[in-house]
């Protein structure tokens, strides 16, 4: 596991706290979380294609596939939001899920692995996912004990899987060392939607990169690409955090980890120390909302420990 410097652990244990309010890291699974906070939280949809769409609430986005052979969630946020999704499913004229594919760990793209699990949906993850959600972890509110085993992934891939169902051809590809080293995009191929999890934060903060979950940023670099080669002018992409975006969208992300990492690798080069290049301000020109739950400097902290790791 890679040991982050003092002064990039100090500023994700100040932006820790702006997660309480805006959940992008990992938390507890299970009922065991506060239901208190979540409410409030309505589950709104939008279609994105006949059999597709997006569920927004608390945490990250949900796909949803259905049609006559089930309906798929990619992702289920949170365990206390669970009723709350199903009957969004089900106000779509779906049934309940058979299958939940999580796009990586966390607990807001996980958390309500168990209720569904319960009820009678078959997980799917990579390899890592599995491997991680069965230990502790130490990112963000991580789950700390290990989730229980209905909770966990039972069927996982290494390279991706592919599932032909609802009259779609639905490819989910792992992309190693992204925001994770368990992170997978899935393309809903007739339909045109990319669900890409937390390899992408739209237009909501800057991309957070789990360095001690193995993510690293030119695996977010690489999973923008991916998706990019995947996408057409009228592809839907739905990110882990924020509004359903474009091509241009995803293009203008891209540009900006590409740019940063070149930026960064020349003051590795020149032997610029972390604090050195923080106080740069090497983001002031970028259209990104700074002050989201990633801020600059931690930013380019990610970037920075991502190139000095390789």
């Amino acid at each position: 596991m890679m040991t982050l410097p003092q002064s990039l652990r100090q500023l994700l244990a100040a932006t820790a706290l702006v997660a309480v309010a805006i959940p992008l890291s990992g938390c507890t699974s299970g009922n065991a979380q506060n239901a208190n906070r979540f409410d409030a939280v309505e589950i709104k949809t939008e279609k994105l294609s006949e059999g597709v769409a997006v569920l927004f609430g608390a945490g990250g986005n949900i796909g949803v596939s259905h049609g006559e052979d089930g309906t798929i969630l990619i992702d289920d946020q949170f365990a206390p939001l669970s009723e709350k999704i199903q009957n969004a499913v089900a106000a779509l004229g779906a049934s309940e899920a058979s299958y939940v594919i999580n796009t990586h760990w966390h607990g807001d793209h996980s958390g309500g692995n168990e209720n569904f699990g319960n009820a009678g949906a078959t997980i799917l993850a990579h390899d890592n996912v599995r491997v991680r959600m069965l230990g502790e972890q130490t990112s963000g509110r991580g789950n700390n004990p290990a989730s229980p085993k209905v909770a966990l992934p039972s069927v996982t891939y290494a390279d991706g899987i592919k599932l032909f169902m609802n009259n779609d051809e639905i490819h989910v590809i792992h992309i190693p060392t992204g925001h994770t080293d368990g992170d997978s995009i899935i393309f809903f191929k007739k339909a045109n939607v990319i669900h890409m999890g937390d390899t992408f934060f739209n237009k909501v903060t800057l991309p957070f990169i789990d360095l001690n979950s193995g993510g690293n940023a030119k695996g977010i670099l690489a999973s923008a690409e991916k998706a990019l080669s995947l996408a057409d002018d009228n592809t839907k992409i739905i990110p882990g955090h924020g509004p359903v975006a474009t091509r241009a969208d995803l293009a203008a992300y891209r540009d900006l980890v590409a740019n940063t990492i070149d930026k960064v690798q020349k003051a590795i080069d020149a032997g610029q120390t972390l604090e050195q290049v923080q106080a740069q301000d090497l983001l002031k020109d970028v259209d990104v909302n700074k002050e989201g739950f990633i801020k600059p400097d931690a930013f380019i902290g990610f970037v920075y420990e991502s190139l000095k790791s390789a």
